[in-house]
């Protein structure tokens, strides 16, 4: 068998990618990013409060990053985003925006 890659053989996802869908360019924004962190930390307040730390801090990396013109702090996001991502139960809110966050920032 053949290690030459032959294009996308299983689907939307292929080797290498670690199960990521290749969809092209997928970057937003900062406005748009920040007002993602802004309904996931809402939805964090109705679903999970004891997690609405974590929302916040996603909230202020992404303000700090709009301040200053710098890249957003991507570990201290993707901390926050594994935390409530490890907690939240599938189908929830909280869950979707942490999953769009997560995908939007390549992390």
């Amino acid at each position: 068998m053949s290690t030459y890659h032959s294009g996308n053989v299983n689907g939307p996802v292929g080797f290498g990618d670690h199960g990521r869908a290749r969809t092209g360019n997928r970057a937003l924004d900062l406005e748009t990013l920040m007002d993602i962190a802004d309904r996931l930390t809402e939805t964090l307040r109705a679903e999970y409060p004891e997690l609405v730390g974590q929302g916040e801090i996603i909230q202020r990396e992404l303000a700090l990053s709009a301040e200053d013109g710098l890249p957003p702090n991507r570990g201290r996001i993707r901390s926050a985003l594994e935390n409530i991502a490890i907690r939240a139960a599938a189908g929830t809110g909280s869950l979707t925006f942490t999953q769009q966050l997560t995908y939007a920032l390549d992390l």
